[in-house]
């Protein structure tokens, strides 16, 4: 975790929120994140563990999709967790499994989805939804994410724009973190022309040129939001971090990562 940035982070937060995760009893707190908001959590966990005396102990997993470790199929396999900070879409279906406590979903922060290219690479024009659809075509090669992101292109967009047949052969999943890496990893070795996924888990990977958004005819809600889990044992002290995460001082950490805060317009 980088401690120059928290240490600045800790400063930013509202004397409001600190007092918050201070209400709490000293605890280890199980998180389960996926890898959207996972840089804005590195920064500030340090600051709340400082300011509230608990322990983060932390578990990476994708929000969605068939990996045997993402966070769905871990709680369903009954693994511990406190709190879980994923896809706020995937939050609302644990909620209805019952495997996170519904009422205790709170927004953390905006996401869109986002292209590479290889660094030095010419950037093909994905300014309207004509102009992707040919990018996609033009690709000789395109991969994307197990989870959310890549959900979302690979059975409902690529399907809507009418080339999935055309791009599947062509076409990859990359198995994300923890296991895996970043689709910008794939894309900076040459392995993939193009890359999907949120823009906060590309645009800090070496090696990459960051094309722009998807058009915004074709870009899905994405959040991320933090909920309890119907097995929580520490509620307390998960809540805290939940609060934490989620006040207006952490904007700052937010926007740096390239999402934006739930509340901005």
């Amino acid at each position: 975790m980088k401690s120059r940035p928290v240490v600045l982070s800790l400063s930013m937060m509202g004397v409001a929120a600190l007092l918050a995760v201070r209400a709490a009893s000293a605890a280890d707190v199980q998180v389960m994140i996926s890898s959207g908001f996972y840089g804005v959590y590195s920064e500030l966990a340090p600051a709340f563990e400082r300011a509230s005396g608990h322990h983060l102990v932390t578990t990476r997993g994708p929000s969605m999709g068939d990996s045997p470790e993402a966070i769905p199929a871990r709680l369903a396999r009954g693994e511990a967790a406190d709190v879980v900070i994923l896809d706020g879409g995937a939050a609302d279906e644990l909620g209805r499994r019952g495997l996170v406590r519904a009422d205790s979903k709170t927004a953390l922060a905006r996401s869109l989805i986002g292209m590479v290219v290889r660094e030095g690479a010419a950037k093909p024009d994905i300014g309207s939804v004509d102009a992707f659809r040919s990018a996609l075509l033009a690709a000789k090669s395109i991969a994307y994410s197990d989870s959310g992101s890549g959900t979302y292109l690979s059975t409902k967009l690529f399907a809507k724009l009418g080339v999935a047949d055309q791009i599947a052969g062509k076409s990859r999943k990359v198995r994300g973190p923890p296991s895996g890496e970043p689709v910008a990893a794939v894309v900076a070795r040459g392995e993939a022309e193009i890359g999907f996924q949120q823009v906060s888990e590309l645009i800090h990977v070496p090696g990459i040129t960051f094309v722009g958004t998807i058009p915004a005819e074709v870009q899905p809600v994405f959040s991320f939001a933090g909920a309890l889990t119907s097995t929580v044992r520490q509620p307390e002290a998960a809540g805290a971090l939940i609060r934490f995460l989620a006040s207006p001082e952490a904007a700052p950490i937010i926007l740096k990562a390239g999402l934006a805060p739930p509340s901005e317009r």
